[in-house]
């Protein structure tokens, strides 16, 4: 099997690094990016074969950034290595097209074979997952997944819940702060958000940010 061109996304530099030194035998690293809209910059460019990518990041979140990538480049491969255990969102991952989710406690042992079972077209799902997801799904009135938002609404919520004014977020976006204040208070319409605190909270429970989410 040729060497896989591996691109990671993530905005902790050290478990970059440590990941990199962990592949160097049997993968090219051939970038990283701190964040989802550069991730999707640099994946147009650099077109490598698998994608390392974490869930939480700014700007764009992993998941949002996964489903653009397939969208671009179908043949791409997603590994998300998460410190997520969220069932739920192991499941939607999957849906959008992952070929593995694993801990981030679990990369010194699983990511390479991660990695090999998504260049034979295999799933890898971490050991630690496993049981989480039978549980979740075995488990009587288990929360279902969060409501769900159109690409552009997800994205103009992220950026405001991370803390940016609308005309930043129009900026980042490439559109008006027109486009961005309709998509705000149609969801605040459409899910009952009354302030900017209860749109922070929803951003949350739609899990496009940590309860502590970076500021810009």
């Amino acid at each position: 099997m040729q060497r896989p061109r591996v691109l990671f996304a993530d905005d902790h530099r050290l478990l970059v690094e440590a990941c990199t030194k962990l592949l160097e035998a049997e993968c090219d690293v051939v970038g990283s990016a701190a964040d989802g809209r550069t991730l999707l910059l640099m994946a147009r460019g650099l077109r490598p074969d698998v994608v390392v990518l974490d869930i939480g990041m700014p700007l764009l979140n992993g998941l949002d950034a996964g489903r653009q990538l397939k969208a671009m480049m179908p043949e791409i491969k997603l590994v998300f290595l998460t410190m997520n255990e969220d069932a739920d969102l192991t499941a939607e991952a999957f849906r959008i097209g992952a070929s593995g989710y694993l801990l981030k406690s679990s990369a010194a042992s699983e990511l390479s074979g991660a990695i090999r079972a998504a260049m034979e077209d295999k799933t890898y799902i971490g050991s630690r997952m496993t049981g989480k997801i039978v549980q979740a799904y075995i488990e009587p009135g288990r929360r279902s997944m969060p409501s769900r938002l159109t690409l552009r609404q997800r994205e103009v919520l992220q950026l405001l819940a991370e803390g940016y004014s609308m005309k930043e977020a129009a900026n980042i976006l490439d559109v008006t702060p027109r486009t961005v204040a309709f998509h705000k208070y149609r969801i605040m319409e459409q899910f009952q958000v009354k302030n900017n605190a209860e749109l922070y909270q929803f951003a949350v429970k739609q899990s496009l940010i940590p309860a502590s989410p970076r500021r810009h």
